[in-house]
């Protein structure tokens, strides 16, 4: 299978970001380590020293958070696709082509998200929209999720054991004595290795009042038997409780013709409204897991903004690269990127040190001397 984690990292621009790319993707495909592309972030809002370095870590959050959402929206579409969940991949598209190419074409969506407006307003607009489609997500599942479970209580119903399944569907008008006062047909389930012993006891299990050669046997799997027999009222109750001792269930049924086309009639509807549902629901999953998709890259183009002001300065002059490393050579990527910025920062040289300073965005347990954050595009697999 390909790689699908990718590396977005910065380096400070050299007379142009042209250059810079140039450079490391000179140093990186000679061993064909990665294959690379610029990653283009517009010229945001600066603003101060103090804002960059409060908004490094809300992004944190914010960048956590979208993430989360867009892997439940992609999880939940899976479910609902049920068994053509291995189509899952072809349905997860963000700005309407696949992952891989929007991660590596990425372009800034002016329109959703204004660069005139501060970082801070952005990443509010990131987070709102997210938290919407999180909410709807919740409201849409629930629904649908009822409606499936209700279809699936009833399917249920109509397979399984004569000892809990729906009797409706077997039984026939004529198995029963109708519109009597005085009589009752019951329904029976004997186990099959105990017919020869209900055909010799049933007539007799109370003293009188069962109408003689009554039993038909209306159905039968591979366990058990599904009888009939017919008394008189009064003996109901005793019968039950004798039946009971001879391992005979009387199972709890009263034939009523419009309770049982009822019965079909809302199994019908709940196969309808899911149907009707499943269309909609598909379009809707997978239209917001392209909104949430591109927003995520977004946070993840805004943390590489302002980490990139924050360890290289002003005026603002950074490259931003994203590299799909060969999955056996990231030991030996991350060398070739050391070797090449370490002098930007000794204390990266080692790819993670306890004693920097915090909220400088260098509370990510992995620090370069690059700036350097990971993008896992797989939102199928477990290696999330």
């Amino acid at each position: 299978m390909a790689s699908t984690e990718y590396w977005l990292i910065s380096a400070p621009g050299d007379k142009t970001g042209q250059q810079t790319f140039d450079k490391m993707n000179a140093a990186t495909t000679k061993s064909q380590l990665s294959v690379n592309a610029k990653f283009n972030i517009p010229d945001l809002k600066v603003g101060t020293l103090d804002q960059l370095v409060g908004l490094s870590d809300d992004l944190g959050k914010l960048d956590n958070y979208v993430e989360q959402i867009t892997r439940k929206v992609a999880n939940y579409l899976g479910d609902v696709l049920e068994d053509q969940r291995d189509k899952l991949g072809e349905n997860l598209l963000a700005g309407g082509v696949d992952l891989a190419t929007y991660v590596t074409h990425f372009r800034w969506d002016m329109a959703k998200y204004p660069i005139k407006q501060s970082l801070k307003n952005i990443a509010e607009i990131i987070s709102k929209q997210v938290g919407q489609i999180e909410s709807d997500l919740k409201n849409k599942a629930s629904a649908y999720n009822s409606l499936k479970s209700n279809l699936q209580n009833i399917e249920k119903k109509q397979t399984g054991s004569l000892v809990t399944r729906n009797l409706g569907d077997l039984v026939k008008k004529e198995h029963f004595v109708l519109g009597s006062e005085y009589m009752t047909t019951l329904l029976v389930v004997v186990p099959l290795a105990n017919m020869s012993d209900w055909h010799a006891k049933y007539e007799k299990l109370t003293d009188d009042m069962i109408v003689p050669r009554s039993s038909q046997l209306v159905y039968q799997d591979n366990d058990h038997a599904l009888v009939t027999v017919t008394l008189f009222n009064k003996v109901i109750n005793e019968f039950k409780n004798k039946a009971r001792e001879n391992k005979f269930l009387v199972r709890d049924f009263s034939y009523n013709d419009e309770e049982l086309k009822a019965g079909k009639t809302e199994l019908t509807k709940l196969h309808t409204d899911k149907k009707k549902q499943f269309g909609p629901l598909v379009r809707w999953l997978k239209v917001n897991f392209g909104e949430c998709f591109t927003a995520w890259i977004h946070v993840k183009a805004l943390r590489v903004f302002v980490e990139s002001v924050l360890r290289f300065g002003l005026p603002v002059n950074f490259q931003g690269m994203i590299l799909l490393g060969q999955k056996k050579q990231h030991k030996k990527l991350r060398e070739v990127l050391n070797d090449l910025y370490l002098h930007l920062d000794m204390n990266g040289a080692i790819g993670g040190s306890d004693d920097l300073p915090q909220g400088l965005g260098f509370n990510q347990g992995e620090y370069y001397p690059y700036v350097y954050y990971k993008i896992n595009i797989d939102m199928i697999g477990h290696n999330n």
